[in-house]
This record gives structure tokens, C-alpha cells and sequence, in this order.
């Protein structure tokens, strides 16, 4: 199978198509809806599948974007080539992200988005009922990921994690005294941009055009600057990780780029030796920065080939055979 990612270009991810055309060529079935959440904020959802009916569904897999992303763009090709595997996948954009509603990539608190998670997955899981569910998320969706975990011990039968954000890296980390007044600066001002930041696209993608791509996304909102509430509530969840992470039983498979400047590999490297699971694994990819999918297309394919691999094995072993 050959990934959609060699098809696009720095101003389209569709390459000479349009949206739908690309769906059509790759025989993609597309639905999009929107959710309310617990807060009656309208929550944008998308599904991607096989369009031939016959084509027997291997699984159900959720995917979970990162902080300043979006469930379309860019993070879409690697949604579309596990859906051409044979699998239901499906996905939501954040509060404040892509095209759900909230101030643009401003988390005051991480509660929120883990509901609007459980919330539109349950629905999803309930739809397709008898397909093994595995839950992916990457950079802050994969810490979302794990904390859904925590809470539904029993409902997912995978978890696959591309650079989580389980530790701030400290090349990236609000700079000292910055960092010690971030609690008040939250409290005072908790919509000020620390705008002695980088923006994390520029420490993400090793690939310019890939940068490039992602920054001409009609629907991307972000300044590229974390609010003060933002950066208080990343660095809590990874202590949140950190201190709980030893309660995770789901198979796992922990996917890092070993250059990563965002999110630091140990936090990768504690998670998977804390996990109490006997079905994981590690793979720390020697020079990759924190979106594999940044990385140059021949690397970023070895990377998904990682994954689906992983996913079929656990999915057949879990799938009854008259379905």
C-alpha cells in the first residue's frame, strides 16, 4: 500500500486534488458531523473507511491530534492510510482546534478535552460494537490518550502513542524565572502569549515543506504561541503521567523521534518502563523530531509501517471470524 503523505506538496496535502477527489481516488468513505459536549460547544467530528461495503472491517482506531493541530490537513493522510487497511477511523478536532468551537489553542484546563474524548470515542465504539478499538494520539493527543486510558482500564485493546507528551523538554520549556511565575502569570493574565517561546511547528517538522504545509492549512488557527494557562496545564499533565502511568494495562506501543525538542524521549522511556503491561514496546527513532510525520517521507512511511503492523496483529487476535 502506498501512503497518501508522497502525494502532497507544501500547499496541499491532496496533492492536485481537491478534498473529495482525493477521497475518491484512494476509495475513501468521509463523514463529517459536529458533537455538543457536557458544555453545549459544538465539537467537530470526521470518520474516514473503505467506501466498498463488502471490505470487512478489521477495527475501529481514534485518533487524537496534538496542541496547535487539527483531525484534518496533514495529520489526515496517516487517518486515510489506516482506514485503506481496513479499519474505521475516526477522529475530533480539540476545543479551540480546526473547526470546533473555543478560543484558538487555549487550554485552561485539560478536563474538558478528556470528556469530549470519552464522549464522541463511546459513540463511536458503540456503532461499531463488534470491532477491537485501538486509540492513537499524538504529542498532547497522546497524553490525552493515556489519560483516557486511566479512566476506561478496560475499553481499548491498544494504545499506540507518536511522540506523547509525557515530558516537557527542556529546550522547549518556558525559560527560568519564566517557568516559576507561570502559576501566577496563569492566574493573573491566563490568556497572555509566553511569546518568548518558539513555535512549536518550528521545533516539529525536520521537513521545511512539511512546516510550510502545515502553516497554509485554511483552518489553522493558532498563533503559534502557548497562552500562560496553556503551558500551567501541559506541564501538570505530565506530572499527571508521571505519577500515574504505573496504572496503564492496555498493549501499548510507544513510537518517539530521539531528537525530539518538544517532548523529551525519557518521558517516553519512563512510560513504557512504568506501564503495568506485558504487551509493549519502545521504538526510539535515532534522529527524528517530534512529528514523525515531518520527518522525509521514506522515514515517515517506516514509522507508519510500525504502526499498522502493530495494530493488525492485536486487531486479528481480537477479531471473531464470522464477522
Amino acid at each position: 500500500m502506498v501512503h497518501p503523505i508522497y502525494e502532497a506538496n507544501e500547499n496541499n496535502p491532496y496533492g492536485n486534488l481537491t478534498r473529495q477527489e482525493f477521497f475518491k481516488k484512494h476509495q475513501i468513505l468521509h463523514q463529517e458531523s459536529f458533537m455538543l459536549n457536557k458544555s453545549n460547544m459544538k465539537i467537530y467530528n470526521q470518520s474516514w473507511q473503505p467506501a466498498n461495503s463488502a471490505h470487512r472491517l478489521k477495527g475501529l482506531v481514534g485518533m487524537i491530534h496534538g496542541y496547535t493541530s487539527e483531525s484534518s490537513w496533514l495529520f489526515e493522510l496517516n487517518a486515510v492510510a489506516i482506514a485503506k487497511a481496513g479499519f474505521f477511523v475516526c477522529a475530533l478536532d480539540l476545543q479551540g482546534h480546526g473547526f470546533s468551537e473555543g478560543p484558538p489553542d487555549h487550554i485552561p484546563d485539560i478536563h474538558p478535552l478528556v470528556s469530549d474524548c470519552i464522549q464522541y470515542f463511546d459513540s463511536a465504539r458503540a456503532t461499531h460494537p463488534k470491532l477491537p478499538p485501538f486509540l492513537y494520539g499524538e504529542s498532547l493527543g497522546g497524553a490525552l490518550a493515556i489519560l483516557v486510558c486511566l479512566k476506561q482500564k478496560t475499553a481499548w485493546k491498544g494504545l499506540i502513542l507518536s511522540g506523547a507528551m509525557c515530558k516537557i523538554s527542556k529546550k522547549f520549556k518556558p525559560v527560568w524565572p519564566i517557568e516559576k511565575f507561570l502559576p501566577a502569570a496563569a492566574f493573573v493574565a491566563p490568556s497572555w502569549r509566553i511569546a518568548i517561546t518558539k513555535p512549536p511547528a518550528s521545533k516539529s517538522y525536520k521537513e521545511k515543506w512539511k512546516r510550510k504545509l502545515v502553516d497554509r492549512s485554511p483552518n489553522h488557527r493558532t498563533s503559534g504561541k502557548p497562552t500562560a494557562a496553556s503551558a500551567l496545564q501541559l506541564l501538570k499533565v505530565c506530572e499527571f503521567v508521571k505519577r500515574n502511568c504505573h496504572e496503564l494495562e492496555v498493549a501499548m506501543l510507544v513510537l518517539h523521534g530521539g531528537d525530539d525538542r518538544i517532548c523529551d524521549p525519557k518521558g517516553a522511556k519512563f512510560l513504557y518502563e512504568s506501564a503495568n503491561t506485558k504487551d509493549k514496546s519502545l521504538k526510539i527513532f535515532q534522529g527524528m523530531w517530534h512529528q514523525l510525520i515531518g520527518e522525509p517521507n521514506d522515514s515517515a512511511v517506516q514509522v507508519f509501517n510500525t504502526i499498522i503492523s502493530w495494530i493488525e496483529k492485536r486487531a486479528d487476535q481480537c477479531l471473531p471470524k464470522n464477522i
